[in-house]
């Protein structure tokens, strides 16, 4: 009874990302009925413990992920520190997008900040049928360009807006992340000290 329990639990599991992420998928880059199922039987998923590391440093990025449920964070170390580069919830793709495309080991880490429900699609994979379907080549296509408008528009907001204004659109955007996220990744991503942070936090 517990074996089937544990089994149907996958299973909704699997159903849930996998409707999470076609809903994503056509949201990006609408493909046809036929390319749809193709792309979507490419993807694998996996559900993982907190502090499960997707992607190691010094590692080739082998996939695109998705997370259908949960959070992860796309990190790397300067000077005996850890930056955080992105914190990716639900509904959101990430990957090491140099690693990914150069086949190049990476300096960023990826790993969950909850329990979560992956999804993910393989580079040799990906690229067979971006070479077979123009609809999924253009649907990646769409997906880099929205990944660098998106880190592009960090940049900017970490270069030239003050660390309230940063604050306020994050939990505009994400108001969970405060109660989901450690505040110390939080403090990393907009760029400010977890001193700062707490300052504005009790200000509000």
């Amino acid at each position: 009874m517990q074996f089937f329990s544990f089994y149907n639990k996958l299973q909704f599991s699997y159903f849930y990302g996998m409707q999470a992420l076609l809903n994503r998928i056509q949201s990006t880059s609408a493909l046809s009925p036929q390319t749809l199922t193709t792309f979507a039987n490419a993807w694998q998923h996996w559900s993982v413990p907190k502090d499960y590391v997707l992607l190691k440093e010094n590692t080739v990025s082998d996939y695109i992920y998705f997370v259908s449920k949960g959070v992860a964070r796309i990190y790397y170390y300067k000077n005996g520190r850890e930056i955080t580069e992105w914190i990716a919830m639900e509904d959101t793709f990430l990957l090491s997008i140099i690693s990914f495309f150069k086949r190049t080991p990476s300096k960023l880490i990826i790993h969950t900040v909850e329990t979560s429900e992956i999804m993910g699609i393989h580079h040799d994979t990906l690229m067979e049928l971006c070479n077979q379907h123009h609809e999924i080549e253009r649907w990646l296509r769409k997906l880099v360009t929205s990944s660098l408008i998106l880190s592009q528009y960090r940049m900017d907001s970490i270069q030239f807006e003050p660390a309230q204004q940063r604050y306020e659109r994050l939990m505009e955007k994400n108001p969970s992340i405060i109660q989901r996220v450690p505040l110390s990744y939080i403090a990393s991503f907009l760029g400010i000290t977890q001193e700062t942070l707490s300052r504005i936090r009790a200000n509000r």
